[in-house]
């Protein structure tokens, strides 16, 4: 299910994501689940626990893509709790705590350049600054969310889906999205924290003129500071690992083959796991525009338009998962995500763990991303054993 019909992809509240949610969710009612979406698009299946009261574990992960994307990533996490609880239906296990699968709207910022949509809104943590942001067309997320409840006039997002008490924990499944697992020949790992991230929207606006009669000396090239800025941040993030710095996008305004670029946006996402060295690197950046701003006679806007904190996992709950995997696979191994996840904005609401499962080559937001029947096979007897460890752990 797809926007596109050459390749893989999905995005906030796209028809495709309709079509999405509809499919997942036939599949959550057959595994026992009530099923609903939420006003941000999450779709939400929930098994409640015997005894009122009782606390409710959240497994999920994001059913939208990238562009031209693989099928495991994101997906993964939503569909593999599902099949372990219709096993677990089958043969008669009753939970103590309540059991939601969240299959999140929006993770990768596709459409708004701004990632974690779905899980903010679950979360209650989307600000007024996410909500003027605009996709392609003009569109803010508040307009679409508005038009999506049917409402006129002002619209409010709700609240939090649950309070922190009211919770057990977050625990996600995704694909490595690195080769880690397969040079270990291990199945699957268990992820001991999230990278911080930034992402900025950078825009160099210079003059346009004319690519033959204007010398070289008098232009004022918006595309050619940015390439030094691309530049200077690949070098940068070179001679600091174990950051990282990308630049993703770029659109250059007017655009044609034989006009000097008079105005260059381009997106910036810096990552790290240590927050005081991922904000270090984005004020060197930040300088970095502006020098080259100032020697190219340009002008420059710097905009932070996401900044997610790392995040570290729950040492109770990663404690258990790394004994589910031992007794499955006789090792574990802990393993820091690069990626970020669903998990970043959870963190807010419960201790969060999650599992990797190692994808072929390392290959991810790619249409050759390949899981192993005999890995998926792994990953399901893990998630159903770590819950019944933790059933039991409740019932102590």
């Amino acid at each position: 299910m797809s926007d596109e019909r050459a390749c893989l992809t999905r995005t906030f509240l796209s028809p495709a994501m309709r079509r999405a949610n509809l499919l997942v969710g036939a599949w959550m009612q057959e595994a026992g689940l009530g099923v609903r979406e939420d006003a941000f698009g999450n779709l939400i299946g929930r098994i409640e626990a015997d005894q009122p009261g009782a606390k409710t574990l959240i497994l999920g992960s994001h059913l939208d893509t990238v562009r031209d994307a693989g099928r495991f990533d994101g997906a993964l996490g939503v569909l593999l709790p599902i099949i372990v609880l219709r096993r677990l239906r089958r043969e008669g296990v009753r939970l103590p705590f309540a059991v939601e699968v969240v299959g999140f709207s929006e993770e990768e910022g596709v459409r708004f350049s701004s990632a974690y949509l779905g899980s903010k809104g679950y979360a209650g943590a989307l600000r007024a600054a996410d909500l003027a942001l605009r996709d392609e067309n003009g569109i803010s997320i508040r307009e679409c969310l508005r038009k999506r409840s049917g409402r006129r006039g002002a619209w409010k997002p709700p609240g939090r889906a649950h309070s922190p008490r009211q919770l057990l924990g977050y625990f996600e499944v995704h694909i490595e999205q690195g080769p880690v697992l397969e040079e270990h020949r291990l199945a699957c790992g268990v992820v001991s924290g999230i990278a911080g991230q930034t992402r900025a929207k950078v825009e160099f606006a210079g003059r346009a003129g004319h690519a033959g009669t204007t010398p070289m000396a008098l232009r004022h090239d918006a595309l050619a500071g940015a390439a030094e800025f691309i530049v200077i941040s690949e070098m940068l993030a070179k001679m600091r690992p174990p950051l990282v710095a990308t630049v993703g996008r770029i659109a250059v305004r007017p655009g044609a083959a034989n006009v000097i670029a008079g105005g260059a946006e381009l997106s910036l996402d810096i990552r790290h796991p240590g927050d005081g060295d991922r904000r270090e690197a984005l004020r060197m950046l930040r300088s970095a525009a502006d020098r080259v701003a100032h020697k190219r006679g340009l002008k420059v806007s710097f905009q932070v338009i996401q900044d997610n904190p790392s995040v570290g996992c729950s040492p109770e709950l990663t404690e258990l998962l790394v004994e589910c995997v031992h007794s499955r696979q006789g090792k574990s191994l802990l393993l820091p995500s690069g990626a970020g996840h669903d998990g970043v904005v959870l963190s807010s609401l419960a201790p969060v763990a999650m599992l990797f499962v190692r994808c072929r080559g390392g290959v991810s937001h790619h249409p050759e991303e390949q899981v192993a029947k005999g890995d998926l096979a792994a990953s399901i007897a893990i998630v159903g054993d770590f819950l019944n460890r933790l059933a039991v752990r409740r019932a102590k």
